[in-house]
């Protein structure tokens, strides 16, 4: 019988990343666990594979790509940037998609940790505090894609200028009552950033923040859908809704038109990120555009250049956003 890895942890009674530090001869692992892992090697007659062995020159040229929700249009775009920057330096990609599952989004980083990955490309918007604490235990090279969190290296746009710049749009076309569906509210950009925006804005206009023209989204269409429902049936109604991603924006829409509500004349929707579907929908979504492709080949580029201790100008790179105006507003 063959046994691989996986059967070394669970004789070991350890962690998988913990049995490929063994096999890494890594100094942070102690003694008395490598001793126990050792001796599970042996009974077992485990032969690490040759990723295990290429381990001991630090380089598989492969790259961990973690994403949570590969049916959002908005990640596909900033994963062909990264892959083609990668296929440039000869790198192979792993993607992991997490779907918003914080247990899944563990086990995926764990298993990019026992491949040894060079380094891995995180995108989405929440560090939670524990997957934040593994990447500084395994000290694997790692970039944020459209997130910022403490000291990592993160491509993103400045989200609360962004948000500011829609509601103020809004109240310039005479809006006054302008709803908003957040992504989740522990979410730092979806839901704290852009929020943030929206607040400065009512602020900055005179205009009075009312807490029941707030709603907590789910990112997709469904989501958006049935808290646009919420909004619309307040009895002092919305004349805008400023939405945190597009495809609950399309959500917002559809609502609209089964209610025979007019958009713009009765109701404005702007989304944000500017998916390919935002300008096929009728009536064509306005929305703020982000540079997907840029910001995953961006990200990619300060990717390589960490893992070749190349200068980087600043671990924050923010990039340019725009208000797209369309049949929406």
């Amino acid at each position: 019988m063959k046994f691989n890895i996986k059967d070394v942890a669970k004789k070991a009674e350890v962690s998988i990343s913990t049995v490929s530090r063994v096999i890494n001869e890594s100094k942070v692992v102690r003694p008395e666990t490598q001793k126990k892992v050792i001796k599970a090697i042996e009974e077992l007659g485990y032969k690490p594979n040759a990723i295990a062995r290429s381990l001991k020159v630090k380089n598989t040229k492969t790259i961990g790509i973690m994403i949570p929700d590969i049916s959002n249009q908005f990640y596909p775009e900033v994963v062909r940037g990264v892959e083609d920057i990668a296929n440039m330096y000869n790198y192979n990609i792993f993607l992991c998609n997490t779907d918003l599952d914080d247990e899944k989004e563990m086990q995926y980083f764990d298993a990019l940790a026992e491949k040894q990955v060079d380094g891995i490309i995180f995108m989405g918007n929440i560090v939670s505090e524990e997957l934040y604490s593994k990447i500084k235990f395994y000290n694997i090279p790692l970039v944020l894609i459209g997130a910022d969190y403490e000291d990592l290296p993160s491509v993103t746009i400045n989200n609360t200028e962004a948000a500011y710049t829609v509601v103020k749009y809004l109240i310039e076309k005479g809006h006054k009552r302008i709803g908003m569906i957040t992504g989740k509210k522990h979410d730092p950009v979806t839901g704290v950033t852009r929020l943030k925006g929206y607040k400065d804005a009512l602020k900055e206009s005179g205009l009075l923040f009312d807490e029941e023209l707030i709603i907590e989204g789910g990112y997709r269409f469904k989501s958006g859908y049935e808290a646009a429902k919420r909004l619309l049936e307040l009895e002092n109604k919305p004349t805008a809704i400023f939405v945190a991603n597009d495809e609950m924006a399309l959500g917002v829409t559809r609502l609209a038109l089964e209610m025979n509500i007019k958009v713009p004349e009765d109701l404005a929707i702007i989304g944000f990120d500017n998916i390919d579907m935002s300008q096929k929908f009728y009536p064509a979504l306005t929305t703020v555009a982000q540079p997907m492709y840029e910001m995953g080949a961006i990200g990619m580029r300060v990717l390589t250049k960490i893992l070749k201790d190349e200068p980087i100008d600043t671990n924050k790179v923010l990039l340019n956003y725009s208000l797209i105006e369309r049949e929406s507003s």
